[in-house]
């Protein structure tokens, strides 16, 4: 296939994409996963099937103030929302390519079956946050998600497996996060601790299942509040707040408390 070619059906892909209500749309070949050594090969896309070239990753905003009542209802309606989108939209991406002759599936955006899997082992089938990083759609911050320039955190994720050979996305290379702190003195279980020398933290993934283990029981999960906070994104200037600072540090004092929505 033709750069030419190539580049058109990139171009097809992405007007569909934004057809269906998709925010963000990138493309990352699969020989970057072997080219950044971020995970282990067995969560390589060429893992999953070998006839993978490139990925397609879709990402949706999320908006901001049904995301500052955390954790909530409201917050959980969102959550379920922007799911269910990305899914349907990653399912028609997946089945255009196949009209047009090429072999396609989509990788759930949550492929976990229930939050109590992670509990015991808190380890993704998939990574979105790094097929969205390879697909250029953003940095890895502190707290382990994906800043994009648009939204910050305040994104979901799904992503289609082609073996078409499409014209990748350039990498974002600079840093979005600001290493502010906000997300690790916000976080309600002090998931978060300084890694020596690098700009992520270390995670307790452990600790932060379990909290969401509860508030699914309470009916108001997810958490997010670490990706509330996060002052990336031009998302904020929509709502008139370009710094959270210290008020967004006093307002999540209280998250996880009987008091919360």
């Amino acid at each position: 296939m033709s750069r030419t070619v190539r580049t058109e059906l990139k171009q097809k892909i992405k007007r569909e994409a934004k057809k269906l209500g998709m925010n963000l749309v990138g493309f990352a070949g699969v020989e970057r996963w072997e080219e950044y050594g971020e995970t282990d090969r067995a969560f390589f896309p060429a893992s999953i099937w070998p006839w993978s070239r490139t990925v397609i990753v879709l990402g949706v905003q999320i908006f901001l103030p049904m995301l500052e009542t955390t954790p909530s209802v409201v917050y959980s309606e969102l959550y379920n929302t922007t799911n269910r989108l990305l899914d349907e939209a990653a399912y028609k991406i997946a089945n255009l390519l196949n009209t047009l002759g090429h072999g396609a599936f989509f990788f759930p955006r949550d492929c976990y079956g229930d939050i109590s899997v992670l509990v015991k082992k808190p380890e993704a089938a998939f990574s979105h946050v790094l097929a969205g990083k390879y697909a250029g759609l953003g940095t890895i911050g502190v707290n382990h998600t994906l800043l994009t320039p648009e939204y910050g955190p305040r994104v979901r994720l799904v992503s289609v497996i082609s073996n078409a050979d499409i014209v990748p996305d350039k990498v974002i290379e600079k840093d979005l996060c600001i290493n502010c702190g906000l997300c690790k003195k916000s976080c309600p279980v002090s998931a978060f601790t300084a890694h020596p020398g690098a700009l992520i933290a270390d995670m307790n993934k452990n600790r932060c299942a379990d909290y969401h283990q509860r508030l699914k029981n309470e009916l108001r999960y997810p958490c997010g509040v670490c990706t509330k906070v996060c002052p990336v994104g031009q998302d904020r200037k929509i709502y008139g707040a370009s710094s959270v600072a210290e008020e967004g540090i006093a307002h999540c004092q209280n998250f996880g408390s009987k008091n919360a929505v």
